[in-house]
Parts: structure tokens; C-alpha cells; sequence
């Protein structure tokens, strides 16, 4: 039962941007804004699952530019989901082949030795930071942060671990990290 509402969900989100796209490129400018907005919350989702990196936010704007450039081009019988990962695979593997090229263009260091230490400490010393920091947080805040940025665990088993909700998961990551920005820079 469970599988089959997942399955309706994704159908009727898929039809939902359809039908905005299409209302878009018939002229509605608000459709076609609502489908923008829509799409990057499903883009970045697509993206962050397959780059752990801060450009994740740099390759959306680049995946939505290129949808938008291309929107003359998407079929009506096809998945807009489908075409719009297309894009963004291919933005994807720009990225990649950019990054392999400069990888290889630059020397490795000769001392790899005194690197790892001096790596190894840094880290050490990021960890008691970054502990001390989640302390001034409430618990609704840290233990979100904690269970799904660091430890890596799903929003759903984070809410049954901690007994929030999912949404209340979801929120307090999205606080607690707005807190630690504001702590680390000094504004609150």
C-alpha cells in the first residue's frame, strides 16, 4: 500500500510539472515560474545525491539556465523528469570532465606524510569546533543536524530515532544550520 501511494505521488508531482511547463510555454508566466521552483527542489535533490560538494547550488543554476534554454525542445509525451535529468546528467558530466581535467593538470605534493598530519589535526580541530558549536543549539536543532548531515542517516529514520516528525527533521536541519552560520559569523 505504502509502495503504491510513493508511486501515485511521483505521478501525479510528474503530471503537476507537466502541466505547468506546458501552460508555460503556451505563455503563462506564472506557471512557468511555479515550474521553475518546483523543478529546483527535485533538481537539487537529483544533484545532491550524486555530488557531495558545495557546487551542487553553482550546477543547478546551470541545469535550470539549460533547461530553460532548451525548453523548446521537451515533447509533451514524454516524462518531464525524465528530459530535465537528461539536462542536468549532462551538466553533471561537464562538471565531472572539467574537474578530472584540472586534477590532472596540477602536481601531487611530494611530502604526502607531513600533508596527512597536518590534515588529520585540522580535522581533529574542525571536529571539536564543530562540537562546540551544535552545543549551543537546542536539541531540536542539533540532533537533526547530527543524525542526517553527519552521521548521513535518512530524514525518516532521524524522526523515528528522535521521535520528531519528518517535517519537524527537515526543519530543524534547515534552522540549526541557519544558527550555525549565524553563529560562526558572529550574528547572534
Amino acid at each position: 500500500m505504502q509502495r503504491t501511494t510513493s508511486h501515485e505521488a511521483l505521478k501525479a508531482r510528474e503530471t503537476h510539472l507537466q502541466q505547468l511547463l506546458l501552460q508555460g510555454l503556451d505563455g503563462d508566466e506564472a506557471a512557468y515560474r511555479q515550474f521553475l521552483t518546483l523543478l529546483s527542489a527535485h533538481l537539487r535533490s537529483f544533484l545532491r545525491r550524486r555530488l557531495q560538494s558545495p557546487e551542487v547550488e553553482d550546477l543547478l543554476q546551470e541545469a535550470l539556465l539549460a533547461v530553460h534554454n532548451a525548453r523548446h525542445t521537451y515533447r509533451s509525451e514524454q516524462p518531464v523528469t525524465a528530459w530535465v535529468q537528461a539536462i542536468a546528467r549532462y551538466k553533471l558530466m561537464d562538471h565531472f570532465r572539467a574537474h578530472a581535467r584540472h586534477d590532472a593538470l596540477n602536481d601531487p605534493l611530494s611530502d604526502q606524510a607531513e600533508l596527512l598530519a597536518d590534515e588529520d589535526h585540522q580535522a581533529k580541530q574542525a571536529q571539536r569546533d564543530l562540537a562546540r558549536l551544535l552545543e549551543q543549539l537546542p536539541d531540536k536543532q542539533r540532533l537533526p543536524i547530527f543524525h542526517v548531515k553527519l552521521q548521513g542517516l535518512s530524514v525518516e529514520e532521524t524522526a523515528r530515532r528522535t521521535g520528531l516528525s519528518a517535517s519537524a527533521v527537515k526543519v530543524g536541519v534547515h534552522r540549526g544550520l541557519k544558527a550555525l552560520a549565524a553563529l560562526i559569523g558572529g550574528h547572534r
